[in-house]
């Protein structure tokens, strides 16, 4: 029986923070996550990358105005792609909290672009498959994305997806396991 590989960025004990680790850690518990987990114990090691990063993701979270069943589709696109574990049960909850179709959700998945999806999904879900696929997108997905969610949505919405996209980078390299108890929910693609 084999057992999953050590994490590589394990948290590092509060007693051993540095004064710049202590002041980001305590930023991140005061904001809207109220608590460091995930990601940000990887990224505790490099403070001043850590305190921006959150506030990206702050403002990504819960300052946007993007509807958040659509921001939560598109984290949801990003951990797909990147086929991260870690991050997909975290926000797996948000967008069935935030009224995303579990339908939608599981073909997203599974890899399969989802039926009966609304005019919104679609034009999200076309958007970031191309730009993370071809690294951009056609005139006509553009234009379709625009015309849907205005110009700072169409940022916003790539944002996201970058954003989530860099943080299951770290996550996947640094081997984050899921929480004790939970089994991973997004299958794992053959290489």
């Amino acid at each position: 029986m084999s057992s999953m590989p050590a994490e590589r960025f394990p948290a590092i004990p509060p007693e051993q923070w540095t004064e710049e680790q202590k002041k980001v850690a305590a930023t991140i518990a005061a904001g809207p996550r109220g608590e460091l987990r995930g990601p940000f114990l990887a990224l505790l090691r490099s403070p001043g990358l850590a305190q921006t990063v959150q506030q990206v993701g702050e403002y990504l979270r819960f300052k946007s105005p993007l509807d958040r069943r659509i921001a939560e589709m598109a984290t949801l696109i990003a951990a797909r792609h990147w086929t991260q574990q870690y991050e997909w049960q975290s926000h797996y909850k948000h967008a069935m909290k935030a009224g995303l179709s579990p339908a939608i959700a599981q073909a997203i998945a599974e890899g399969r672009r989802p039926q009966a999806m609304a005019t919104d999904e679609e034009a999200l879900h076309d958007l970031l498959t191309e730009v993370l696929h071809n690294h951009g997108a056609s005139d006509a997905t553009y234009e379709r994305a625009r015309s849907v969610f205005g110009e700072q949505g169409v940022i916003e919405l790539i944002a996201v997806a970058g954003y989530y996209a860099m943080l299951a980078m770290i996550l996947n390299v640094g081997r984050k396991a899921l929480p004790a108890g939970q089994q991973a929910m997004l299958p794992w693609f053959p290489h």
